[in-house]
């Protein structure tokens, strides 16, 4: 079974909700409840959310493609940091935020996700981008270390409310290559 990375289509929001609902419970500390993880994914993840993602000129969604099965799928946010301790910490700009980076456990370790990144970076490159930036739970291990080996260093910490509780990102940055200045006349 072949795949392709390309950008979604508005026609992907509901896959991309039912995908979200398998991987984004894997980024969650082991200690978070049920109920969190079920509010954020209906406050979210939703399709309805997808939905208003898709139309934002702001945002850009890929996924991978296996013959109409989304395998995963990442989302690029082209905006200014909003919050105050990322923005402090960002030092490549202006700077795209790796928002969301999820492949399915059933494809994890068979280089889709490094496949996905690497689209998500040129991505960002490619609209101008200096620099990419996520935000990433402090006790996820596994993550952290795939974003290290992508090339992303820690330069900060954040907040991120997950239901009632209060979880605690490392903010992590990639200086994105530049445009080659075109030599040629």
């Amino acid at each position: 079974m072949t795949h392709t990375i390309r950008k979604a289509t508005a026609d992907d929001a509901g896959r991309l909700a039912g995908l979200a609902a398998v991987t984004f419970p894997l980024a969650c500390p082991p200690e978070s409840s049920p109920a969190d993880i079920a509010a954020h994914l209906a406050a979210t993840l939703s399709e309805e959310n997808f939905r208003s993602y898709l139309a934002d000129p702001g945002i850009t969604v890929l996924v991978i493609d296996s013959d109409g099965d989304l395998r995963g799928y990442s989302m690029l946010v082209d905006r200014p940091a909003g919050d105050p301790d990322v923005a402090a910490a960002l030092t490549a700009l202006p700077a795209t935020e790796l928002s969301k980076c999820y492949v399915h456990p059933d494809h994890h370790g068979l280089g889709a996700a490094a496949e996905l990144m690497h689209a998500s970076l040129g991505e960002a490159a490619a609209a101008g981008a200096r620099g990419m930036w996520l935000g990433v739970n402090s006790q996820n291990a596994k993550a952290i270390r795939f974003y290290e080996k992508s090339g992303f260093r820690k330069v900060g910490t954040k907040s991120f409310t997950l239901g009632t509780t209060v979880e605690h990102d490392f903010v992590m940055e990639q200086a994105l290559p530049h445009p080659q200045a075109r030599t040629d006349t």
